[in-house]
């Protein structure tokens, strides 16, 4: 595992800070997401750097990475809850606030401190809160480079910044700055994104500085238990792996405190259970892929061997046995073969390379290429879709599977992926592996389907029920 798991503060509420790190290195966290608030290293309150220093000691006894987080109710108003934003008229005063979290940060080794928006007020027009956003994160920023902090921006639900989207555009309005990334809460992901949770923090990539871990229903913004919502976790967490990232993911249950305890060993065990198999330890791969960021070229003695090395167990063989959704060990050795590659090399070599993988390699080899482009495909945008359509021209459903990743879901044309839905249609192949269907499908799409389905019923087969479902599935 690459990352930290951690647990959020703000979900131990009613315990004494040191007694709550205490608990959350005990049930096995090796992070903690601290919130700022009047019980829990208040900020105002006097004796702040000697306060910080002990804290940040605790932390080290426990051995515990941390992430400051920002988002206590009271702490600047004790009439309004979080006010006042960066998009309210007294943004200066969440802006001053935020400046003195990162010298907090600072001061406890943190990754970055972690903040949102705001909500747009009422008597407020969307084009000015932006300027005011733009111009309290832009504050915080020079404010924060003192300290050689960075900053994660979190899409919140009905926030001005609501989605990863609004995020990155923000992050490009501000020229983007190197020391301004991303807190991805991946239960807000599944309550208003449009991709599913994997497919944001594929997008997000190494913009992505802190993590927040919880379950929600779509459309309804409430922290719940892992298995209480939509969030398909095991995935979430293998895209955590496959993009590399080293951050903390914690566990954001704010509303739980009155059974903290209970609930974090709970979300624990569910983490542990979800977590992926441990390819990207395996100290052959680890070997692999050093060599191929110091010997580019070496990945071609590795890539058609790591079936051999790693196994090919399927990542989630109780609900995937053949590995056809989520993939198998090798696939995503190869996957981590060849962002290694990627971080060695610049676009033209690797658009070079995935082509000669790709057209020489085995079935399996072609399925690690298609893989590994929803984390390196951008760089090649049009080699990747060339290997995609030549995918989608077979009747291999591991390789149609494969194909319809969240690269696809970006680059490949209406038509080509279009026919690449009906293609898993035609061969069996389960709906779930489409990345961003939900937000591509079209009036066109469901015109195909529905001609498909007549066709079936026509020849007396049943429909499946992936046809169905989109069928009746909302324009």
């Amino acid at each position: 595992m690459t990352f930290e798991l951690g647990y959020g503060t703000n979900g131990f509420a009613n315990h004494r800070l040191d007694d709550a790190l205490a608990v959350i290195a005990d049930l096995g966290y090796t992070a903690v997401a601290l919130t700022l608030d009047h019980h829990h290293l208040d900020p105002f309150a006097p004796g702040l750097a000697r306060r910080t220093d002990r804290v940040a000691a605790r932390l080290s006894a426990l051995g515990l990475r941390v992430v400051v987080e920002t988002g206590a109710r009271y702490l600047l108003d004790p009439h309004r809850k979080h006010h006042p934003t960066l998009v309210d008229r007294e943004w200066e005063v969440r802006a001053d606030f935020l400046v003195r979290a990162a010298e907090i940060a600072a001061a406890l080794g943190a990754d970055c401190v972690s903040f949102w928006s705001g909500v747009v007020p009422a008597d407020t027009d969307p084009d000015q809160a932006w300027a005011r956003l733009r111009s309290g994160v832009a504050e915080v920023l020079d404010g924060a480079a003192r300290f050689g902090v960075r900053l994660g921006l979190e899409p919140e639900p009905g926030h001005l910044v609501e989605r990863l989207d609004d995020a990155l555009r923000l992050r490009t309005d501000l020229g983007s700055p190197e020391p301004l990334g991303v807190t991805l809460d991946v239960g807000h992901c599944v309550a208003v994104e449009r991709d599913t949770a994997a497919a944001c923090i594929h997008r997000a990539g190494d913009l992505l500085v802190n993590v927040q871990l919880d379950d929600m229903v779509p459309g309804l913004h409430e922290h719940l238990e892992f298995g209480e919502g939509a969030l398909d976790l095991p995935a979430t967490l293998v895209a955590l792996e496959e993009i590399g990232y080293r951050g903390i993911a914690a566990v954001e249950l704010p509303r739980h405190s009155h059974a903290a305890p209970e609930v974090a060993r709970e979300a624990m065990s569910a983490l542990r259970a979800a977590m992926p198999q441990p390819v990207a330890g395996h100290p052959w791969l680890v070997e692999a892929e050093r060599t191929v960021r110091s010997e580019p070229g070496a990945i071609r003695a590795f890539f058609p061997v790591a079936g051999r090395m790693v196994g090919r167990t399927p990542l989630r063989a109780a609900t995937d046995p053949l590995g056809v959704v989520h993939g198998t060990a090798d696939d995503l050795a190869r996957a981590r073969l060849v962002a290694a590659y990627a971080s060695a090399t610049g676009p033209e070599e690797l658009a070079t390379v995935l082509v000669e993988l790709y057209r020489f390699g085995d079935d399996a080899e072609r399925r690690g290429v298609l893989r590994a482009l929803a984390s390196v495909g951008d760089e090649v945008p049009a080699a990747g879709v060339e290997l995609v359509k030549d995918a989608l021209r077979t009747n291999d459903t591991r390789l149609v599977a494969a194909a319809l990743g969240p690269f696809a879901a970006e680059h490949l044309d209406a038509h080509a992926w279009r026919h690449g839905v009906l293609k898993c249609l035609f061969t069996g192949v389960p709906l779930t592996v489409v990345a961003g269907l939900d937000r591509r499908v079209d009036e066109e799409l469901r015109r195909m389907v529905g001609a498909f389905a007549d066709e079936r019923r026509a020849a007396g087969r049943a429909v499946p029920d992936d046809a169905l479902d989109l069928l009746r599935s909302e324009p």
